[in-house]
């Protein structure tokens, strides 16, 4: 059973387009395993409302940004934001500032909406 929902935001649908299909079979299919269970090697919080869904696939790291969603009152949902390949130790901090911004418009959107 699956711990939580995905939905994939333009800018995270964009990222999975520009990646070859097994890079992407990858990336889609730890993103499905971290559903699954709790392993902080896929799906690690990095500040009070961004996550990251992990994969290191061939010698790449690769991020797609992440937060949840817990207005219809459930807590079960993730919105994956906007990706990249990690060329640092650190996730680049332009990178969470751009994650925050696409949340912070996505909520802005959902309230204008109702």
């Amino acid at each position: 059973m699956d711990k939580f929902e995905v939905i994939f935001l333009e800018q995270a649908k964009l990222f999975l387009d520009g990646l070859d299909d097994k890079t992407r079979k990858k990336v889609i299919f730890n993103i499905w395993k971290s559903k699954q269970i709790n392993d902080s090697e896929l799906f690690k919080k990095l500040t009070d409302e961004i996550w990251e869904f992990r994969t290191k696939y061939l010698s790449m790291q690769i991020r797609l940004l992440a937060f949840w969603d817990k207005t219809d009152k459930t807590n079960t949902l993730v919105v994956s934001s906007n990706g990249f390949i990690k060329k640092t130790k650190k996730t680049p901090k332009e990178e969470i500032k751009k994650a925050e911004q696409i949340r912070n418009d996505y909520f802005k959107q959902k309230m204008e909406g109702k």
